[in-house]
């Protein structure tokens, strides 16, 4: 006999500015158990020394995390000079230290190195993957990885803040696979000063931000459910097609559907709807929609 879900159907997004200390799959845990949830994730580990936004997904629209997981994300962060540690921040120990301090003059001018198109080798300590294990895993099982460098494109790094001669504060703003702590460790280094990251948050991940979003405490609140946001919050970037009601079910099995009005370029992600009630997301191709993912939200809507 099947295996009965627990939870019960709810459909949305939680946008929460999570405090430090807290793990990405904690907060999920503690909002779905909030909510009754039965089907939950986010879109973006933040390292639980870090805070700021993390968007918790629910019921269909987990089908949507992939557009929140690959936008445009972000941060701001302060770097202290004078030393490198294992981790590229100040969980980690100490490799390598130094005595030269830059000015802001000097932090200036190494800043258009680290924008538009570059290369990025991830942290030793990082999600990234080698020979099917983690390379956190690895790393502190004692390994020394070669990690290749990956493609990465900043569209903003600026210098905010210098407290003092041994740190700096920036903010960034990167595409998919960003590592802020390989970007402080790579500036330390051109900088000749060494660098890690000491504190981190994420400011915005594609359509959202932190204004209105939940607190810590917020995530065992009765009134959670009020917070959520609707599925098609994470496609605010993404083309709208109205679909005729009589033509949904086409939708809702699957099948592609030339839609009425609609003027897309072969191969543009767009979403459909039937009366502002997501149907299904899809790529437009030959004049019709076809669908990657249904959304079925019944009366949990």
């Amino acid at each position: 006999m099947a295996r009965k879900r627990r939870g019960r159907p709810v459909h949305g997004w939680l946008i929460l500015d999570k405090p430090a200390g807290v793990t990405s799959a904690h907060a999920v845990a503690r909002a779905k158990r909030t909510l009754d949830a039965d089907k939950a994730g986010h879109a973006g580990t933040l390292d639980p020394g870090a805070t700021g936004l993390l968007a918790l997904a629910f019921g269909e629209a987990t089908k949507t995390v992939p557009f929140i997981a690959d936008a445009t994300k972000s941060y701001r962060f302060t770097v202290r000079w004078g030393s490198a540690t294992t981790t590229d921040d100040a969980e980690g120990a100490p490799i390598a230290t130094s005595a030269l301090r830059p000015d802001r003059a000097a932090i200036e001018a190494a800043l258009p190195a680290f924008t538009g198109d570059i290369l990025q080798i991830p942290p030793q300590v990082s999600a990234v993957k080698v020979d099917g294990e983690r390379a956190y895993a690895l790393a502190r099982a004692g390994e020394t990885l070669d990690l290749a460098p990956r493609p990465l494109h900043v569209a903003r790094l600026v210098l905010v803040d210098q407290p003092d001669a041994d740190t700096a504060s920036f903010e960034m703003t990167c595409g998919k696979g960003g590592y802020v702590r390989s970007i402080a460790r790579d500036l330390g280094g051109r900088l000749g000063c060494l660098g890690h990251v000491v504190a981190l948050r994420r400011l915005a991940t594609g359509p959202f931000d932190l204004d209105g979003a939940a607190t810590w405490d917020d995530l065992a609140a009765p009134d959670l459910p009020q917070r959520l946001l609707p599925l098609e919050a994470a496609l605010a970037d993404v083309p709208e097609l109205p679909c005729p009601p009589a033509l949904a079910t086409r939708l809702l099995n699957g099948n592609p559907l030339a839609l009425p009005g609609a003027q897309l370029a072969d191969g543009a992600t767009a979403w459909a709807s039937r009366n502002g009630v997501p149907l299904a997301v899809g790529t437009w191709r030959a004049g019709a929609l076809h669908p990657s993912r249904v959304f079925v939200l019944g009366d949990a809507r």
